[in-house]
């Protein structure tokens, strides 16, 4: 199939995967897995709002430096940063250095705290967006979905900035949200095995 590669250990995986070798141990380990904790879901949606514009790749590579700039992500730290934190995270070379997107992360990191004092985690809102799999199409085909547009609007409606469809979409496949493993890849049955096993979050 078009959309599968031989990985090393000669079992089939997303074509996506062996595009740079930082992405297998992610595509492996990490994309696609089901995660319920609240700092990890923050961080994503932290992450691909920085991404856009850019490749994953650029994003992933900083990845560490972002979580020692921005405190772990911890939103509750973050929410507490001011000015001076903005200026100190424009000189750091080790990130994106984009006035938006930094105070983005700052605003958002208190609609987080919002969010936690209204559904009780970030997990339980965010999972309440998880789509029937019965509804989804072939896997990788689009960049948004009907799911990824209303969780969109939730959090925009809610004041999050940098949560367009498009971004939440692969936020949604990167946290388990949806399967998005191509038919084949040897991570679709073990992602699915995860789920399976996941406690959804209420």
């Amino acid at each position: 199939m078009d959309n599968l590669i031989t990985g090393p250990d000669g079992k089939p995986r997303c074509k996506w995967c062996g595009d740079v070798a930082e992405f297998l141990p992610y595509h492996d380990n990490e994309w696609g897995y089901p995660v319920g904790d609240d700092i990890r879901l923050f961080e994503k949606l932290c992450l691909e709002s920085f991404q856009s514009g850019l490749s994953w790749r650029t994003i992933l590579a900083k990845r560490e430096n972002f979580r020692r700039a921005f405190d772990g992500f911890d939103f509750d730290k973050v929410a507490a940063y001011d000015e001076t934190d903005v200026d100190r995270l424009l000189q750091d070379a080790g990130i994106v250095r984009h006035r938006g997107k930094i105070e983005a992360v700052i605003n958002n990191a208190r609609r987080a705290q919002d969010l936690v004092a209204e559904a009780g985690s970030i997990a339980a809102f965010v999972w309440g967006y998880e789509p029937d799999p019965a509804g989804l199409g072939e896997p990788q085909t689009q960049s948004t979905s009907p799911a990824s547009v209303a969780l969109s609007k939730a959090l925009k409606k809610r004041g999050w900035k940098f949560v367009g469809p498009t971004t939440v979409y692969a936020f949604m496949q990167a946290m388990g949200l949806i399967n998005d493993h191509a038919e084949g890849c040897a991570m679709r049955a073990k992602a699915a095995a995860a789920r399976a096993a996941f406690d959804k979050p209420v």
